[in-house]
C-alpha cells in the first residue's frame, strides 16, 4: 500500500487536554464529538484505495454507544475494508489496544452491489475515555473510489482535514461541494494533483423522519474525472452522452431476425397490443436474471466465466442476461412486435437527487423502456426483479430521464406512481375477551410496488427469515406487545399477483377495564403514525420513498351480553395530497372499523410541514379514540 501523506494510517500522540475535558461549549449536551477526523484517498496506481482516522471523546454514559464502530462499505467486486486498528485511551492516560474480532454485517443487498458493514466493539470505554480508530477502504484493480467526501457527522467533528491524490491517467478530475457548513473553505488543488480542505467545527448533521437521504443533506464534496476537453456546458454534454449511449444500444439490438421469429412464439396475430406487451413482458421475465442471482451453483460460476453477451440474439438463446441486457432484449422484442419504443436511463433517487447541471452521467444508472401506446407513455423494467408490467422500482419513478433516439437525446419525466400502486389492505377477524385479550385472524394483501420491494428485500432470505421479517412488520404496526404467528406461505416468486400474508394474531390487555366498562382503542395499527412529527419545527423537506394507500378494515366479537354504550364519531378529511377517513360501527355483539390513509406525494417543502404535521396530529387523535362497552355482565361473576 502506498504511504498516505497524513497521519491516516497510524494513532496520534496521546492529547492530556483531550482527557480533560468534559464538554464542548459548541456542541452544549452532546453525549459524544469527534476530536479529528482525517480522509485521505489515493487515485494514484492500479488501486485506489482510502485511507481513514477517527478520535472520539466519550462525554456521557449515552456516548459510549460510540465504542460499537460500524463502517459502511460496498462489498462484492466494489471493494473491501481492510487494515482496521483501534484503541481506548482512558482518562488516566492509559492505553487499551483492540485485539478482539472483527464481524461483517449485512446492510443492504442491491442489485448490483451488497451494501455491507464491518464492526467492531472497542474495550474497556467509560465516560471520559478517547476512542480512535482508523482503517482503508480498498476498490478492486482498475477501479476508481467514486465515494464523496461525506463532511458531516451525527456528532459535532471539532476538527477534520481531507485530501485526495487524483490519477492523471483517469482523465480530468473536477469537483464540486453542496452544504458546506459556516465558514468553510473551499477544496483547493496544490503541487502533485492533491485536492485538500481543512475545516474546524462542523456542526452535527440533525436527523428528522421522513427527510430525503441523507447522503444529499449532508455537507459533501463530489468527484467527477471525465476524458477529453473537459465539458462546461450541460447541453453539449448531454448531447455526447446520448449519442454515445444511443451507438451502443443500436450496436447491441441491432435488428435480428431472430427477434421477429421470438416474437412469434409469443404473442399470437389476434392479441390487443397492451395484451402482447404483457406477454413479451413475462417471458423476458422468465429468463435466469443473473443481476440478482447468488452465485453459488456450478452452471452459475460456468456463466460468471463467460464473455459477455455483445447483442440481444446472444442474451435470447443463452436465456439469461443482466438487468441492462433483459431491458434491451425487451426493448428489441416490443420493437419487433411493432411498437414504437424507446430506452430511457433514469437516475436512482435512493441516495441522492438528480440535476443534469452536475453532468454525471454516473447518475444515470437505471435503463428502462418507454413504449408508446395510443398517445400513453408506459415505462416497464423487466429486468428489475418481481416488478409488474408498467411499474418501476420505487426509486426510478417521479426522476429525470434521458430518452435514447438516433435523432438526439431528449430530457423527460419518469412515471409518477400513485397511492394505489403501492396499497396495503389489512382485513383483521378477531374476539375480545372477557379479560380484555384480542385474538383472531389478519389478512395483509401488499399490491404492486410495495410487493415488489418486499420480494425483492426477501430474495436471498430462507423461509424462517422471510416469516420473522413479516412477523415483525405487524407486530411494529400495533402500538403495544403482540404475539403474531405467520400461516400461510405468501408467493414470493410472482411479479403480478399480490404478497398475501395471513397471521394468528392476540394482542394482551388490548380491552383496558375502569369500573363496570372496558375501553377498547381503535387505532389497533397505529404504531407508525404514533410519534411521527412530534416537533413543532422542520429543517428538511418532507419526502417519501413513494405514494402509498393503506387500509384497514377490523372486526371485532365483544363477548355476548356486553354492549358499546359510546362510538367514536366518524370522520374523514381531504388534503389535496394526503386523505383519511375513519369509520366505527356497533353492530350488536360485534365493533367494525374502518381507516384509510393515503399520502400521495414524494417530496414536500418544509413551508407545508405545519399543515401536514395538523393533519397527522388529528389522524393520530382519532386513532386514540376508544370503544366504551358496557360490561355489567362481568361484574356480576
Amino acid at each position: 500500500m502506498a504511504q498516505a501523506m497524513s497521519s491516516a494510517t497510524s494513532f496520534r500522540p496521546v492529547d492530556p487536554a483531550e482527557l480533560k475535558m468534559t464538554a464542548e461549549p459548541q456542541a452544549p449536551g452532546a453525549s459524544a464529538i469527534i476530536l479529528y477526523r482525517e480522509l485521505y484517498r489515493d487515485d494514484v496506481g492500479g488501486t485506489s484505495h482510502t485511507d481513514n482516522y477517527y478520535r472520539i471523546k466519550i462525554l456521557s454514559e449515552e456516548g459510549r454507544k460510540y465504542a460499537n464502530v460500524e463502517i459502511p462499505y460496498y462489498g462484492g467486486n466494489r471493494g473491501d475494508i481492510i487494515g482496521i486498528h483501534a484503541r481506548t485511551i482512558r482518562p488516566d492516560g492509559s492505553i487499551v489496544d483492540f485485539d478482539g474480532e472483527v464481524f461483517t454485517k449485512s446492510l443492504v443487498k442491491g442489485r448490483w452491489f451488497k451494501y455491507q458493514a464491518k464492526t467492531f466493539t472497542l474495550p474497556a470505554v467509560e465516560v471520559g475515555c478517547v476512542v480512535e480508530y482508523f482503517y482503508t477502504r480498498y476498490m478492486p484493480e482498475g477501479m476508481i473510489d467514486s465515494e464523496p467526501w461525506i463532511l458531516s457527522s451525527d456528532l459535532f467533528t471539532k476538527a477534520a482535514k481531507f485530501a485526495l491524490k487524483a490519477n492523471s491517467g483517469s482523465g480530468n478530475l473536477r469537483w464540486t461541494w453542496e452544504n458546506m457548513p459556516p465558514g468553510a473553505g473551499k477544496p483547493e488543488q496544490g503541487p502533485g494533483r492533491v485536492i485538500r480542505l481543512e475545516l474546524a467545527n462542523i456542526p452535527a448533521f440533525q436527523k428528522e423522519e421522513l427527510m430525503p437521504p441523507a447522503d444529499q443533506l449532508m455537507a459533501r464534496v463530489d468527484f467527477i474525472y471525465s476524458f477529453g476537453v473537459p465539458e462546461t456546458d450541460p447541453i453539449q454534454f448531454w448531447a455526447k452522452v446520448g449519442k454515445g449511449w444511443t451507438d451502443s444500444l443500436e450496436s447491441f439490438i441491432g435488428k435480428p431476425k431472430s427477434m421477429d421469429e421470438a416474437v412469434t412464439q409469443i404473442v399470437g396475430p389476434n392479441d390487443p397490443p397492451e395484451v402482447k406487451l404483457r406477454k413479451i413482458y413475462m417471458r423476458v421475465q422468465q429468463l435466469g436474471n443473473t443481476t440478482y442471482e447468488a452465485r453459488k451453483t456450478e452452471e452459475e460460476e460456468k456463466r460468471a466465466k463467460e464473455k459477455a453477451a455483445t447483442n440481444v440474439e446472444e442474451v435470447w438463446k443463452r436465456g439469461y442476461g443482466n438487468i441492462r441486457q433483459l431491458n434491451r432484449l425487451y426493448l428489441a422484442l416490443v420493437r419487433a412486435a411493432g411498437f414504437e419504443a424507446y430506452e430511457v436511463w433514469a437516475a436512482d433517487r435512493s441516495r441522492y437527487s438528480f440535476d443534469p447541471s452536475s453532468m454525471r452521467s454516473d447518475r444515470l444508472n437505471q435503463n428502462l423502456v418507454l413504449i408508446k401506446l395510443n398517445g400513453k407513455d408506459i415505462f416497464c423494467d423487466p429486468g428489475a426483479a418481481f416488478t409488474p408490467f408498467g411499474l418501476l422500482p420505487w426509486s426510478e419513478t417521479g426522476v429525470a430521464g434521458l430518452q435514447l433516439d438516433k435523432k438526439g437525446s431528449t430530457w423527460i419525466h419518469v412515471m409518477d406512481p400513485t397511492p394505489g400502486q403501492a396499497s396495503t389492505e389489512r382485513r383483521a377477524q378477531l374476539t375480545l375477551s372477557d379479560t380484555g385479550d384480542l385474538e383472531g385472524k389478519l389478512t395483509i394483501t401488499f399490491t404492486d410496488m410495495e410487493a415488489a420491494r418486499l420480494r425483492v428485500e426477501g430474495r436471498q432470505a430462507d423461509e424462517a427469515e422471510r416469516k420473522s421479517y413479516l412477523e415483525s412488520l405487524v407486530k411494529g404496526s400495533i402500538p403495544t406487545a403482540s404475539e403474531v404467528k405467520l400461516t400461510n406461505q405468501p408467493d414470493w416468486k410472482s411479479s403480478e399477483s399480490p404478497l398475501v400474508a395471513e397471521f394468528d394474531l392476540k394482542v394482551p390487555g388490548w380491552g383496558a377495564g375502569a369500573g363496570h366498562h372496558v375501553m377498547v382503542p381503535v387505532g389497533l395499527f397505529s404504531a407508525h403514525e404514533k410519534h411521527l412529527f412530534d416537533h413543532a419545527s422542520r429543517v428538511y423537506p418532507i419526502y417519501v420513498s413513494y405514494p402509498s394507500k393503506v387500509s384497514d378494515d377490523i372486526n371485532i366479537q365483544i363477548p355476548a351480553g356486553w354492549q358499546a354504550s359510546s362510538v367514536p364519531k366518524g370522520w374523514s378529511d381531504h388534503e389535496n395530497l394526503l386523505t383519511y377517513s375513519f369509520k366505527a360501527e356497533n353492530d350488536k355483539e360485534k365493533l367494525h372499523i374502518s381507516r384509510n390513509l393515503s399520502v400521495d406525494f414524494i417530496l414536500m417543502d418544509k413551508i407545508y410541514y405545519r399543515a401536514i404535521r395538523d393533519f397527522i396530529q388529528q389522524v393520530k387523535a382519532i386513532d386514540e379514540e376508544q370503544f366504551v362497552l358496557d360490561a355489567a355482565a362481568r361484574a356480576t361473576k
